[in-house]
């Protein structure tokens, strides 16, 4: 089973973390923007030779998640890691207001629909996560989930964490590399990337009303970030909390961090049996008619 790579940003498996304490900005010295996007452009091309391999090799499928507030830069982040993935072995899903039909399924029901297959790269922008962030946040959304028995105060949310955890888990058991980035944007520089919005016409589209109303949450948020971190940060399904002030540095962290997973896998090309090998001399021939 798959197994967490070291980096400053893992989140502990044993609790402890503290959302306070995490960095918004990169640690340490750190390369200039040029040279960051020069290292990512190196593991773009690095996650091009793993996806094939990946895919040819056929017994993992990964699974990228991502969850962070508004603005942080999921959806940048996520074109700019995959820019160089083949489109055939890779798919994103984005998981919002959910439906009718979702409704009537258990919480992570819609998620599971969408987990990739073996050999592909399956990537969650938010996810089944935001049953225990933005649900949390709003309790008054549990009303729409016709839950029979509810669990009274934080039982539910305790709940709901444990049955990630088994998920998880027997996903993990089964293939699926599981890697989970949360996006760490500050108040301020989110306050920034909102102005911006407002300020530049190419970004309006990008603004909503309801984007502000979130901010206002945002303790809130922070509380539920912290639980959940440590309640579902394990060795075989880790959380990396990554600065997300500085877009750059965030997306060279993330790809490395991609890259890095997928090389443990050591994965190989199918090699063909001899039988199938004494063949080719056959085939040949017959191209060569």
């Amino acid at each position: 089973m798959f197994k967490a790579i070291d980096s400053p940003y893992l989140v502990p498996f044993k609790g402890g973390f503290k959302v306070a304490d995490a960095p918004t900005t990169p640690v340490g010295d750190v390369p200039n923007k040029k040279a960051l996007k020069k290292q990512l452009k190196h593991r773009v091309k690095d996650l091009a030779d793993l996806q094939e391999r990946l895919y040819a090799a056929d017994k993992h499928s990964v699974l990228l998640v991502f969850q962070a507030m508004d603005a942080a830069g999921k959806d940048s982040t996520i074109r700019s890691v995959l820019s160089g993935v083949n489109p055939a072995g890779c798919q994103v899903f984005s998981f919002k207001r959910p439906s009718a039909r979702e409704l009537d399924h258990d919480f992570l029901w819609r998620t599971a629909q969408r987990l990739p297959e073996r050999g592909r790269i399956g990537v969650f922008n938010r996810s089944h996560y935001e049953e225990v962030l933005a649900v949390r946040v709003h309790p008054e959304y549990l009303d729409y989930q016709k839950l029979p028995d509810r669990p009274a105060g934080a039982r539910i949310w305790q709940q709901r964490l444990e049955s990630i955890r088994e998920h998880e888990t027997h996903l993990a058991r089964n293939g699926t590399v599981i890697l989970k980035f949360w996006l760490n944007v500050s108040l301020a520089e989110q306050r920034e990337r909102f102005l911006s919005r407002l300020d530049e016409p190419e970004k309006h589209w990008k603004f909503e009303a309801a984007d502000l109303d979130e901010r206002e949450h945002w303790d809130a948020y922070m509380k539920a970030y912290e639980a959940m971190l440590n309640a579902t940060s394990t060795a075989h399904a880790p959380w990396y909390a990554i600065p997300a002030d500085d877009k750059a540095y965030m997306r060279a962290t993330v790809a490395d961090i991609v890259a890095q997973s997928l090389e443990s896998l050591g994965l190989k090309f199918p090699e063909l049996s001899e039988a199938e090998k004494s063949r080719f001399d056959e085939m040949r021939a017959r191209l060569n008619q």
